[in-house]
């Protein structure tokens, strides 16, 4: 009854972070929100959870883990329904600040306990299990996602948490024991404040800034002084402080430097190309919603497969090599995904969308294992959640930065193309073409501007594969600076030994 349970919380925050993604447009038409403003939605909720994340441990210790447990899981519960309820744009963004804040504790929170409660020798079936929990997530998702917006409204989409979330809570209380807890265990509270201080104000200006036209607005300015402070007042806390929020002994590690940076990039790439997507599939393709999630689903099915596969396959590859073949077959994805155009065949996305699936899948195993190599034990739950707060902090950012530039670049793109629109252009003077797009006519030019908006969108789009494919190139030297994980771990047992 404690695996349904812990195996249910880590399915209502896996499958939190893909079933909105497909109702984003017709959220967007409720909360009369522009493209770049309705991915608050999902940047909220990630920074939200990157910043919670890191305290989950002094948490546990301060107050009981049981307690925790019940307290985020029916926080994130009441967050859901109050998102579903949500009425205008401000609202649901808050309301997804506090349901990342209260989901932020799930996972590892989760995962502790099927750590505790099965003996060594059966924790590696136990977390099998655990993880294909995690794994069903991006497979149901859109497709749920898609068929509850479809046959009800978007707002089921965070409905759907409510009976998991009641189910769960009476099933911790009933049946998980509580832990020790009110140790004398301290947190840096400044260090934490700071950070989450820079954080949250450069993720802001990151949403706000395509809006406000960046720093020709106060409140850009203001939000870039702000992070830029946090920042500072978090390294002088870093270096000085006796006992400060995060290690610096963890940053002289180089395998868990390089495998931090990886991490980024992945989260960074895989969520803002699940957030560009949904979109495209239902403004450019005319998708239905439903489509547009079976669409999608493969990407949790090739994540799946390749984990599986890679479970097998570490200790007789080197995870760098691992690691370099998920990133190659994520940017040959993206390199196809480069000549897409609204008249794509569904089979092509949908192979391009496992062969995605297969790239994340082959990298975050092999991540895992590079970033905690060569960490001492002592060192290792500090490091985890600085590791998970990376993956958070690329999502938002990725698709903050990516939003912005299709906003950007659509309109740059549609100047350009429009300065060769005039009576004297001899493709406009076809009598085909001059029924329809006729720039001297009222009708004729709506329709044409449509028509640009509408190449202007597919151009810009491909720009922004185009930056996250150059991105998983870029990254992969960083594997060379990396010790191999099978002769670093032998020195230490050597010494442990000793």
């Amino acid at each position: 009854m404690i695996t349904i349970c812990t195996i249910m919380a880590t399915l209502m925050q896996s499958l939190d972070s893909t079933i909105a993604n497909v109702a984003l447009p017709y959220m967007q038409g409720t909360m009369s929100a522009s493209q770049e403003e309705i991915n608050w939605v999902l940047t909220s909720y990630i920074v939200a959870a990157a910043i919670m994340t890191t305290p989950t441990g002094f948490l546990a210790a301060r107050f009981g883990r049981t307690r925790l447990f019940v307290i985020a899981v029916v926080g994130f519960t009441l967050a859901s329904i109050l998102c579903g309820l949500a009425e205008s744009l401000n609202e649901i963004v808050l309301f997804r600040v506090l349901q990342g804040m209260c989901g932020a504790a799930l996972v590892p929170l989760s995962q502790s306990v099927m750590f505790d409660i099965y003996p060594i020798e059966q924790r590696g079936k136990a977390m099998a299990l655990w993880t294909m929990g995690v794994m069903i997530g991006p497979i149901f998702g859109p497709i749920l996602g898609g068929w509850l917006t479809e046959n009800y409204s978007w707002r089921w989409v965070f409905y759907i948490n409510v009976p998991f979330g009641v189910v769960t809570a009476i099933g911790l209380l009933t049946f998980l024991k509580e832990t020790s807890y009110g140790k004398s265990v301290r947190l840096d509270w400044i260090g934490f404040a700071t950070l989450s201080l820079a954080i949250g104000a450069f993720q802001t200006m990151l949403d706000r800034g395509e809006t406000l036209d960046w720093f020709g607005s106060a409140e850009i300015i203001v939000e870039a002084f702000l992070a830029g402070i946090g920042l500072y007042l978090f390294l002088v806390q870093f270096f000085l402080a006796p006992k400060p929020f995060l290690s610096p002994k963890l940053f002289t590690d180089r395998n868990f430097v390089v495998g931090i940076t990886l991490y980024f990039t992945m989260g960074l790439i895989m969520y803002a190309t699940l957030a560009l997507l949904a979109p495209y599939l239902q403004t450019l393709m005319d998708y239905p919603v439903v489509t547009a999630g079976v669409v999608l689903a493969p990407r949790g099915a090739g994540l799946m497969l390749a984990a599986l596969v890679c479970g097998r396959l570490i200790g007789k590859i080197s995870a760098r090599a691992l690691v370099g073949f998920g990133f190659a077959t994520g940017a040959y994805a993206l390199h196809l995904m480069t000549g897409w155009t609204p008249a794509v065949s569904e089979w092509t996305m949908v192979s391009v969308g496992f062969l995605q699936g297969l790239s994340i899948g082959f990298l975050t195993i092999p991540i895992n294992i590079i970033t905690f190599a060569t960490l001492p034990s002592v060192l290792r739950t500090e490091a985890a959640g600085i590791y998970s707060l990376m993956r958070n902090l690329g999502s938002a950012i990725g698709i903050s930065v990516t939003g912005a530039l299709l906003a950007t670049n659509t309109q740059v793109n549609h100047a350009i193309i429009a300065g060769g629109v005039t009576p004297f252009n001899r493709a406009l003077q076809a009598p085909a073409v001059a029924r329809y797009w006729n720039p001297l006519s009222v009708r004729g030019a709506t329709a044409l501007n449509h028509e640009i908006t509408r190449q202007s969108q597919i151009i810009a789009y491909i720009d922004d594969f185009k930056l996250m494919l150059i991105l998983a190139i870029v990254v992969l030297p960083l594997l060379l600076l990396t010790r191999p994980p099978q002769r670093a771990v032998k020195p230490a047992a050597s010494r442990s030994t000793d």
